[in-house]
């Protein structure tokens, strides 16, 4: 394993505070550049999102405590003035099914003027991952969509959660899909506490499919942990969350992952405490850790 040294660029997934956000965007925004973060992920639904999309996102809202997402009632102009006045840019933005397949002139539209290359896909909906062939029909849509991705100037990525990687019916359906897809249209985010919740190794994945992986979601673990299941229902996921910590200040050897992700040519390291406590301390930390790998 070669030696690591700090990850560049350095971004931030929006998710871990959007509290914050809602309350004072251009604050927050501030703040996260002061700590030295150059880049955010974006999460949806935005403005263009569908009906669909924006109606699942209302429904959830009062249970989550707050209501913003996109560019948190800004344009995608405004939002990228205030990144821009902070030296940040946007590393992907995050976004559903729906609006992968049916706004995607909209969604690349936006990426583009904030100099974002990818779109994500950050979970597959419950009823399109029951089977074997469910995820081949992902397989197919997929390609689809990172062909209409590539029309709109953007690339495509699938953000993986626990699921998918055990075997059905013979097959590991992570695997099923990777070999299934175009590797000139569909790329991944691998998301390093996901992917070891679910009994998987991410380095051995960084290895086996090393032109695959450009994004990678970054936190860490207090101590190893596995899903009671197959990782596939939401109540598994929300279980680990006390389990979720810094970065460098947990089990995962986070040092290690991040050399072989950056050998085989991640092009953004993303921080990702979802809904984290006290931002301001917990994602200062994370970004001290990895600015301090040499």
């Amino acid at each position: 394993m070669p030696n690591s040294a700090a990850p560049k660029p350095i971004g931030v997934q929006l998710f871990s505070l959007p509290k914050r956000l809602n309350d004072d965007l251009p604050g927050t925004i501030e703040m996260l550049a002061q700590m030295g973060y150059t880049e955010v992920e974006l999460f949806g639904p935005y403005p263009f999102s569908t009906d669909q999309s924006r109606a699942e996102w209302e429904a959830i809202t009062p249970y989550l405590g707050f209501s913003g997402s996109g560019f948190f009632g800004r344009t995608a102009q405004q939002m990228k003035g205030i990144l821009s006045q902070n030296g940040m840019g946007v590393a992907a933005l995050h976004t559903d099914l729906d609006t992968l397949q049916y706004r995607m002139d909209k969604l690349g539209e936006a990426a583009q003027l904030l100099g974002s290359s990818y779109v994500v896909l950050p979970s597959i909906p419950d009823q399109f991952r029951q089977t074997t062939d469910d995820y081949r029909r992902m397989a197919d849509m997929f390609n689809q969509i990172g062909e209409s991705a590539r029309q709109a100037g953007v690339r495509f990525a699938y953000h993986n959660h626990g699921y998918g990687l055990h075997e059905q019916d013979g097959l590991v359906p992570l695997q099923l899909m990777l070999e299934q897809t175009n590797p000139d249209l569909v790329f991944l985010e691998l998301d390093i506490y996901w992917t070891t919740a679910g009994g998987a190794d991410p380095i051995a994945l960084l290895d086996k499919y090393p032109t695959r992986y450009r994004l990678i979601h970054l936190k860490d673990m207090t101590e190893h942990v596995r899903f009671s299941g197959d990782g596939s229902v939401s109540t598994e996921w929300l279980s680990l969350f006390p389990y979720m910590t810094t970065v460098g200040n947990g089990a995962l050897n986070v040092a290690n992952i991040v050399a072989k992700a950056q050998e085989v040519g991640v092009e953004h390291f993303i921080v990702e405490q979802d809904l984290v406590a006290d931002p301001g301390v917990s994602l200062r930390k994370s970004i001290d850790f990895l600015s301090s790998l040499s």
